[in-house]
């Protein structure tokens, strides 16, 4: 069963790492621990990935900054209470790490596949360019009765497609994890540089 549930949210990422690792928190005495990686983009920018790391895969006392690493799990949602509401933090979630010598151009550095539930109705919009984007909130289930909620967006002919989904749908959604920085304010005088992680969609599914 729970093999089965995972089939349903699965990540591969290649890049470099650009952290040292942060204590995240600790089940039964298993240690978890945060580490960002640069992940390249075709565009040559890059996306800089929380990647939550089980002490029990790597030796979490070393630096490994600037070294290649591979790491497959799923991308996973929790949500934090902070300033009276709570914030959605996405990470991946990793089962398996390799360290590679560098960032191999034959393969695909930074894919995700989702199968999920639409959780609130589209949004779809047009930028000032005229290009269509539609935003969707992904439930994909976990074992044990949980479920992680995964921010996605869609462009052109797919956000059109994707505008139409109705609550309660079944989506099954293939694409990359990107990051993108924004200000978030906080009152008339302080705002803050955050960083949004949703799934970029390149191919989509849907049924009722």
């Amino acid at each position: 069963m729970a093999d089965k549930i995972i089939e349903n949210n699965q990540v591969s990422i290649m890049g470099k790492i650009a952290s040292q690792f942060t204590f995240s928190h600790q089940v039964f005495g298993e240690g978890f621990y945060m580490l960002d990686v640069l992940v390249k983009r075709l565009s040559d920018s890059e996306d800089r990935i929380p990647v939550m790391v089980s002490e029990r895969l790597v030796d979490v006392t070393e630096d490994y900054e600037g070294e290649y690493i591979q790491v497959t799990g799923q991308f996973r949602s929790y949500n934090r209470h902070e300033e009276k509401k709570n914030r959605l933090v996405l990470s991946v979630f990793a089962r398996e790490i390799s360290f590679v010598e560098d960032e191999d151009d034959s393969v695909k550095s930074n894919q995700i596949f989702l199968d999920g539930y639409i959780c609130k109705p589209p949004v779809y919009r047009k930028t000032p360019l005229g290009r269509e984007i539609a935003d969707l909130l992904i439930a994909v289930n976990r074992p044990y009765g949980k479920s992680d909620y995964i921010p996605c967006i869609c462009w052109g002919r797919n956000a059109r497609y994707a505008s139409a989904f109705q609550v309660g749908g079944h989506v099954l959604i293939w694409g990359r994890i990107q990051s993108r920085e924004y200000m978030k304010r906080l009152s008339d005088t302080q705002s803050e540089k955050r960083t949004a992680y949703e799934v970029s969609v390149s191919k989509l599914e849907y049924t009722d």
